[in-house]
């Protein structure tokens, strides 16, 4: 409802749209609900990506030239979807429900940018490296006591954003879609991450739960 309610403001406010970052992302040590009755790192991990990039993509096609950068993570590295349950209603770890959100959006930029072929707009994900955010203060338990030494050892805000903004205006990538990107370079992301039908099964799933 917030996503829906976040790109009805913007279109209202603004005639175009050159550069969409979706970069909202979050942990959770117990499994919690959202008012829509999402797991809560599938919803806001993925679903507000896949939302949000949904209602404003006729926007971004008017504004052509256009980018849609989606921050992902290397946390994807080791998580497989179980499209049984896809929102850990029967077996929920806060690490494997993160990874498999960051899967979630590689696959969705690989099947984002598939669709988005010959409209002008490209759209890319990256892994932007541990970096010292606010990252993990709502997640509550032992995550939540952890971070704040973690975040010692962590890379500076601008470090971490600067694949981010590479993606979003270098003219060196203006071209390239649906890559996964480490330190401004393409990098090759899990075999899970690669897998089309999984890409096309989650978008089909995705629509379903916006449409409900």
């Amino acid at each position: 409802a917030e996503v829906r309610r976040t790109a009805q403001e913007f279109l209202a406010k603004h005639d175009r749209l050159d550069v969409l970052f979706n970069n909202a992302g979050a942990a959770f040590t117990k499994r919690q609900e959202s008012v829509d009755g999402l797991e809560m790192t599938f919803a806001l991990n993925h679903m507000a990506y896949f939302m949000l990039t949904a209602a404003l993509s006729e926007k971004l096609a008017a504004s052509a030239p256009a980018r849609i950068v989606n921050t992902a993570s290397d946390a994807h590295s080791r998580a497989k979807l179980d499209f049984d349950d896809l929102q850990g209603a029967g077996s929920y770890r806060a690490f494997k429900a993160y990874g498999r959100s960051k899967l979630c959006n590689i696959l969705f930029t690989r099947e984002l940018a598939r669709r988005l072929a010959g409209t002008g707009v490209v759209a890319n994900c990256l892994h932007p490296g541990f970096v010292a955010t606010r990252f993990g203060d709502s997640a509550g338990g032992l995550l939540a006591r952890v971070m704040p030494l973690a975040r010692l050892f962590a890379t500076s805000p601008e470090k971490g954003a600067d694949t981010i903004v590479y993606l979003a205006s270098s003219p060196a990538v203006e071209t390239i879609s649906g890559e996964y990107f480490v330190k401004r370079s393409v990098a090759v992301p899990s075999a899970a991450a690669q897998d089309n039908a999984s890409a096309r099964e989650l978008w089909r799933r995705s629509e379903a739960i916006a449409s409900s």
